[in-house]
């Protein structure tokens, strides 16, 4: 369990910094995901999104590096110490990362999808999933900030629910050519790919809440 050690990890003016800039990466992450399903529900035009969307997608990054050099300091200057905790704090702010990107990922299906979703059975499934992953962005960052094991496995449940019913859709989709059309197909199956990889790098952020730095990433 890495409570112990994040406990005594934050007790430095540096590295509790590097903890608040990884939630401040999720706060990106989080109203880039909105904004870019905003475009995709045609609630914005992605033009007025796209100038602020970047510059987010630019913070997570130099937040990214800003904490892995925190971490470098860190153990320069206390070699040895807290060595698991800077593994697993420099792992969940790539994954952080990533979720950035995939963000980004749901912004351009809409810039570059310019017609109606037009199936109901996909475009309904898919809104219902888009709910529960904006849910899981605050879960996810309670579970970590609070070192609750508890929330984190709730987290790590909603994940495994929503990339299953992507993984349906996709599925689904392969199977169903006769009542959509292939540029509709693509943009569904984008979407279910992308919503499942945001959940997924969520639950791993979880998952340094429940484990050894060898089972970062990893859950049964």
């Amino acid at each position: 369990m890495f409570k112990e050690l994040f406990a005594a990890f934050k007790s430095g003016e540096t590295i509790d910094q590097a903890f608040s800039q990884l939630s401040e990466m999720l706060d990106h992450c989080q109203w880039m995901f909105i904004r870019a399903n905003e475009v995709i529900r045609r609630k914005v035009a992605a033009e007025d999104v796209e100038e602020a969307i970047l510059r987010r997608d630019k913070s997570v990054n130099e937040l990214l590096r800003s904490i892995r050099r925190k971490i470098v300091r860190h153990l320069t200057i206390n070699p040895g110490t807290e060595v698991a905790a800077c593994l697993a704090l420099m792992s969940v702010a790539k994954d952080a990362e990533r979720i950035g990107d995939y963000c980004k990922n749901v912004y351009e299906v809409g810039r570059f999808y310019t017609e109606d979703f037009q199936v109901e059975k996909y475009h309904d499934s898919l809104e219902v999933i888009r709910v529960q992953v904006e849910k899981l962005f605050e879960a996810a960052r309670t579970a970590f900030n609070e070192n609750d094991s508890a929330k984190a496995k709730d987290v790590l449940r909603a994940a495994d629910s929503i990339g299953d019913a992507c993984d349906e859709i996709v599925e689904q989709l392969l199977q169903d050519s006769a009542s959509i059309q292939t540029h509709e197909a693509v943009a569904y199956s984008l979407l279910a790919r992308h919503y499942k990889r945001v959940s997924s790098h969520l639950a791993n952020v979880c998952t340094a809440v429940l484990g050894r730095v060898e089972d970062l990433d990893f859950r049964p």
